[in-house]
């Protein structure tokens, strides 16, 4: 009886064992298969849950538009005051709901081209207005005149023109003109060949962006997605040989395996240059683990603040021997157009820049740009991209809209905030696709090691107490 019972105790401790065993077994085991699923499925080919999000979202993307309405332009223009601005929206578009075009494999060096089509649909019931809604905001094309013609005969002619077309420094359109293009008055009377049609961001419907070209992954799953050309229609080398223009992805997906030390790079032709992204914070999306990487003030600091923007700086005078911050001068790639980019309401510039405007009121919660990204697979399941469209004007004396200017201007024309979050069907598959086997196995793991430990360290106990006793 007593050999049946230490022999019941010893293989109890046994089958401990080999449960604890197996749970160690299994840990690096599961790892191995989670990594080789997920490599397999974010690789962009056919057949993949990646490439058929990737060809087109399945997550609604929406871009608002905040108007700076100007409040007090004749001031302004006559007595060089302070710019009152009063913002206006949300205005609401969706977008991004076109499936990519021309689409080319290349197997030998691993790497898939397209092009991306451009369209924005107005949505009503997200909007506080309509297209129709007016505002008072900076002209365009008087501005953009001083800036680009600075030979002084040539702004005489300009100024007849101006004057004749009874333009100013400032102009009331509509959100719809505004955005998407108007025939431009002053423009018209120009009796040479020269564009008519002035918008923020004319011309975008049914224009593509690209074309791109990104690995697949196939070969090195840490380049999926990586871009490796962009033949846009701007010129993207101007800044200089040092900066890196086309670096990271477009942000919708990264390589996968994410850890919260990794610095997330990503390219935005509507900035004409890669930024990067570092972690700010764990989040729990839908009942998903993700981590919120956010767009650091880094980014737009100074060459002094952070030498790796020091190519950035493209001109002394209006960045004044480039100490300011917080604002990118992207007019070489906007055909030369003085258009700047900075976080909306100025955030993180320079405090100088925000003394020439009243109602401007910058916060982080607000204001400030990231992405949510599921660190497994490396996709981007929520995001809010947050840009200002300013527009330099200065002074001229040959210019009379111009002439009674003492300061330059770098005027907010708009702030824009793009957004896309996983909807709850996507969620739901991914829960049950990604993270929902993860954590099962995981929890297998952790259940036949805990399990096994427990038997083996109890039986053993009973084991050694039943010796003990039989000792005595």
């Amino acid at each position: 009886m007593g050999c049946d019972r230490n022999c019941g105790l010893i293989a109890g401790a046994v089958i401990g064992a080999v449960l604890a065993v197996l749970g160690g077994i299994l840990m690096p085991v599961g790892d191995m298969i989670i990594q080789k699923t997920i490599k397999k499925e974010v690789v962009l080919e056919e057949g993949t849950i990646a490439f058929k999000n990737w060809v087109k979202t399945g997550t609604e993307v929406y871009r608002q538009f905040w108007i700076f309405d100007v409040q007090n332009p004749q001031e302004v223009a006559v007595n060089s005051s302070k710019i009152k601005l009063m913002q206006r929206g949300p205005y609401t578009y969706r977008v991004r709901y076109l499936a990519k075009e021309n689409i080319t494999h290349d197997s030998e060096n691993h790497t898939v081209s397209f092009v991306q089509p451009h369209g924005a649909i107005f949505e009503p019931s997200l909007s506080v207005g309509t297209e129709n809604d007016t505002f008072t905001v900076l002209n365009l094309a008087v501005a953009a005149a001083a800036h680009l013609y600075e030979n002084p005969f040539v702004q005489v002619v300009l100024n007849s023109l101006i004057k004749k077309s009874k333009s100013s420094m400032f102009q009331t359109r509509t959100l719809k003109e505004l955005l998407w293009g108007y025939k431009d008055p002053f423009l018209s009377l120009v009796p040479y060949p020269v564009p008519t049609t002035v918008g923020v961001f004319y011309p975008y419907n049914n224009t593509v962006d690209g074309v791109y070209q990104v690995f697949t992954g196939k070969d090195n799953i840490s380049k999926v997605a990586i871009i490796n050309t962009y033949k846009g229609k701007k010129n993207l080398s101007y800044w200089s040989g040092y900066c890196d223009m086309v670096n990271g992805t477009d942000a919708a997906s990264f390589p996968p395996f994410v850890e919260k030390t990794r610095v997330l790079q990503f390219f935005s032709s509507d900035i004409c240059r890669s930024v990067y992204a570092v972690f700010g914070a764990d989040i729990n999306l839908k009942g998903i683990p993700v981590y919120r990487f956010v767009l650091p003030s880094k980014a737009f600091a100074s060459p002094l603040q952070n030498p790796d923007n020091h190519c950035f700086c493209t001109e002394k005078i209006i960045s004044k021997n480039c100490t300011l911050y917080g604002v990118l001068n992207i007019a070489k790639c906007k055909d030369g157009r003085p258009v700047y980019i900075s976080l909306p309401h100025f955030l993180h510039a320079s405090p100088e820049i925000l003394e020439s405007f009243e109602g401007l009121n910058p916060n982080e919660e607000e204001h400030s740009t990231y992405l949510d990204v599921e660190p497994i697979t490396g996709f981007t399941l929520q995001f809010a991209k947050r840009l200002q469209v300013n527009i330099l004007v200065k002074p001229s004396r040959k210019i009379e809209a111009l002439k009674s200017l003492k300061r330059n201007y770098i005027v907010p024309i708009l702030w824009l905030n793009e957004t896309g979050t996983i909807g709850d069907e996507k969620a739901k598959m991914f829960r049950k696709q990604v993270t929902g086997k993860i954590s099962l196995l995981g929890l297998v793991e952790m259940v036949l090691l805990s399990v096994g430990v427990v038997m083996f360290v109890a039986f053993m106990i009973s084991y050694c107490a039943c010796r003990a006793k039989k000792v005595k």
